[in-house]
């Protein structure tokens, strides 16, 4: 069960207006990432926060613009080729949400600090580990410099367990593979280990 994350001492919510900072969820296919991401932002909107939306302009697996959980929950995002673009795109944000990082190159890191540094809260999301279990492009380094990580879990699809990774049931070497659970498993450890 995910609870927002909460600021210790002396620091409230209050305190930190004005002051930004970086969220990430990470976790496997099938572990409800986009959910929580669409989660929080309609409750910064419901705040009538100024929130702004971006998506890798790859991934139009449900919709070209909307981000779009596996539980068919939406919300309207910006495409975008490259990371950079998103500063030209956000004007006034209080609040930047970004799904599917993983599919972003490094240059998403200055983006994400730039913003932060400049008073913005800064949600981002993506799978932390590819297909091989290998971590996955940006996301180590954006966990790193997060001040809240929250890693979300799905079910094993083989055993019932708690499943923290993406298993690739379709053949292909390449490690960006769009897809949902027709190339995709979430596993267990021991499960995607004998499956490798």
């Amino acid at each position: 069960m995910f609870v927002e994350p909460l600021f210790p001492g002396p620091a409230s919510a209050d305190n930190l207006k004005g002051n930004g900072w970086v969220e990430v969820i990470c976790g496997s296919m099938f572990s409800g990432k986009t959910e929580e991401l669409i989660r929080r932002l309609n409750r910064a909107v419901l705040a009538r926060q100024k929130v702004e939306i971006f998506k890798p302009s790859l991934d139009k697996r449900y919709h070209d613009e909307d981000i779009v959980s596996h539980n068919d929950n939406s919300i309207r995002s910006t495409p975008v080729s490259v990371a950079s673009e998103i500063l030209l795109h956000v004007r006034q944000g209080e609040v930047v949400g970004i799904d599917e990082a993983q599919f972003f190159d490094d240059s998403l890191l200055d983006v994400v600090q730039k913003l932060a540094n400049q008073g913005t809260r800064v949600i981002v999301a993506g799978l932390d580990m590819d297909y091989l279990g290998k971590p996955f492009g940006p996301m180590p380094a954006l966990m790193a410099m997060a001040e809240f990580v929250t890693k979300v879990h799905a079910i094993c699809m083989k055993c019932g367990g708690v499943a923290s990774h993406s298993f690739r049931i379709q053949e292909s070497e390449d490690q960006v593979m769009l897809g949902a659970h027709q190339q995709y498993e979430a596993r267990c450890r021991k499960c995607f280990t004998k499956g490798l």
